[in-house]
Order: C-alpha cells, then structure tokens, then sequence
C-alpha cells in the first residue's frame, strides 16, 4: 500500500524510496560507464557522455534524499492517540514545509474552521516562522483570518486538539473547506 502525504510514516517510506532509486540510478550510471569502457578500451566514448547525462536523475535523488534524512515519521503512539483524539477533526502527519528561507517539519496538524493547529518535535523548528509562512500561505489562497499555532509541547498541542474535537462535537466544521485548507498546506510541503 502507497503511503500518500500527510499519513503517518510518510516520512520515512519516501526517504526509503529516494536511497533506493538514488543507488539504483547510480549503480546503472556505473554500469554504463563501466560496459563503455570495456567494450572500446577508453573513456572518450558515447557510453560516458551516457553516464554523465544519467548522473543527473540519480543526484536529484540524492539530494531529495539529503534533504529528508533530519526528519523522523510521528511515532506510532502519538499518531493513535491523536486519531482518537482528533476523530472529527481533518488531520495530517508527517509534513515537512518548505519556504524560500526554511525547511521545517510538522509532525501532525489539525484543522477546524478557522484554526490551524501543529505539534512538531523537531527543535530546529521555529514555531513563529512556520506559523507566519502556513498564515500567508492561506491568506495568499484568499482563506483569511486563519489562526495558525505551532507547538513544541505535546501535552499543550493535545489539550488545544481536544479543545478543537469538543467544539467540532457540538458544532460540525465544514469538513470541505478544512480539506481545501490540509490540500493548500500539502502544496508547501515535500
């Protein structure tokens, strides 16, 4: 089964999959040049202009590889509790956004009407900055007056989700409009 983005272990399934494609591609890239080079006796032959002109797919792999490798999948504990949780709410795990200036992880995110809420565990993750970029984000995608809070603080991120899933007990968010707002979101992250 494809694990798509914003399930758990989205993380950790596509690190896999960037390593592996990024050896694979490499490894033909040396296969090429090796069989170039055996069957003409030199390097100066189509079979290296081959290999050269295939390291390029195989290093964009790399790179997104690279790029992933700080970042770890929620753990299976976290993700339970916050699906009990959070049972009405729209939910996503596992994000990693990206601005011009950062590369920061989300680890689950809730949304409800007009309040965005985070937990990520990542220290290198400033809360303020990722709020403002996920703001603009929306705002630039004409959904104004969002509230967006990151948190640091597991057991503050889960009273603000349980917060969140009594009010949408009593009053049914727009489960649409929170779907348009997760879709947005995932257009920022890797």
């Amino acid at each position: 089964m494809k694990i798509e983005k914003g399930q758990p272990g989205y993380i950790k399934a596509r690190k896999m999959r960037y390593l592996m494609f990024a050896v694979g591609e490499f490894a033909i890239v040396a296969a090429v040049f090796f069989l170039g080079y055996q069957q003409t006796g030199s390097r100066m032959n189509l079979f290296t202009v081959a290999a050269a002109v295939g390291c390029l797919p195989a290093a964009k792999m790399l790179v997104e590889f690279i790029t992933m490798a700080p970042y770890q999948s929620i753990s299976r504990e976290k993700y339970l509790e916050l699906e009990e949780k959070a049972a009405l709410l729209t939910r996503a795990y596992d994000l990693i956004i990206t601005s011009k200036e950062k590369v920061m992880s989300v680890d689950a995110l809730v949304i409800s009407g007009h309040v965005v809420c985070g937990y990520t565990s990542s220290t290198k993750t400033d809360e303020t900055t990722l709020a403002r970029h996920i703001k603009t984000t929306l705002k630039n995608n004409r959904y104004d007056k969002m509230t967006v809070k990151i948190f640091h603080d597991y057991h503050a991120f889960l009273a603000r989700v349980e917060g969140l899933g009594n009010i949408a007990a009593v009053q049914q968010p727009d489960q649409r409009r929170d779907r348009s707002v997760r879709k947005i979101i995932y257009s920022i992250s890797m």
